[in-house]
């Protein structure tokens, strides 16, 4: 087949557009009707269960956060969800309370806009997308961070509604600024707490691969691929790769 500005390639288990001003939107029939149901229905059980088993964890993380620094255990974030719908976004505190967002403003649009220059000078030379020496962060939060158990507060928006336990990460609303056209169609789905991206190299992957592993993720939906992914996510934690 010719190659054209629609043509498709097979790049990190994905489907990319070699020219993204003529992409192909997602199908997220999958993720309609008995599936969502299922879906759904898996996150409220799951949420649930991980809530209750993982209470004591919560006490013993909240009490560290609570003696880190001055400020409120939970971190709360107006984030982005599905269709673009904005939500309460929950973490636990890793930051230094009413810390600048500026950092993390010029790093996102630099990650996003592909300037991996910028991204490795920010980072030491250091071939990474997250920044790893954060000023705002603190100690407790550092660690919290590399084993991602600041993320466990999403499990109460895994059980209202407004995320699911495997799906694309919330942008926030700022970050969204720089999205081509087809970044949004990442924006179709709810969000998730883990993803293809953070099985498959997190802080390792440019913006543009992770969008093309969260729409093969989409396109390719089943609950098997969910049980497959969630699997992964755990060794992943447990070695806290790609993570800060």
């Amino acid at each position: 087949m010719k190659q054209s500005a629609a043509a498709l390639r097979v790049a990190s288990d994905s489907l990319a557009l070699r020219q993204h001003e003529f992409f192909i939107p997602v199908d997220t029939r999958r993720l309609a009707g008995l599936g969502g149901a299922v879906k759904r229905a898996v996150d409220i059980l799951g949420a649930g269960a991980m809530l209750l088993v993982l209470s004591p964890v919560f006490l013993v993380l909240a009490l560290l956060v609570k003696r880190s620094s001055a400020g409120p255990v939970f971190f709360v974030q107006e984030r982005l969800g599905r269709n673009g719908r904005p939500f309460k976004f929950y973490k636990f505190r890793s930051m230094r309370h009413d810390s600048d967002d500026a950092i993390h403003r010029q790093f996102a649009a630099m990650f996003i806009n592909g300037d991996e220059d910028g991204c490795r000078a920010q980072n030491g030379g250091k071939d990474l997308f997250k920044i790893e020496e954060d000023p705002r962060v603190t100690a407790i939060g550092s660690w919290m961070r590399r084993t991602s158990l600041d993320e466990l507060p999403q499990l109460y928006n895994i059980l209202i509604g407004d995320m699911t336990l495997v799906g694309p990460r919330p942008p926030i609303a700022y970050e969204i600024e720089n999205y081509q056209p087809w970044h949004l169609e990442r924006l179709k789905v709810t969000p998730g707490l883990t993803g293809l991206w953070q099985v498959m190299g997190r802080s390792k992957v440019s913006f543009d691969e992770m969008v093309h592993l969260d729409l093969h993720y989409i396109n390719h939906w089943s609950l098997a691929l969910d049980v497959e992914i969630v699997l992964r996510t755990v060794p992943v934690v447990l070695r806290g790769t790609g993570g800060m």
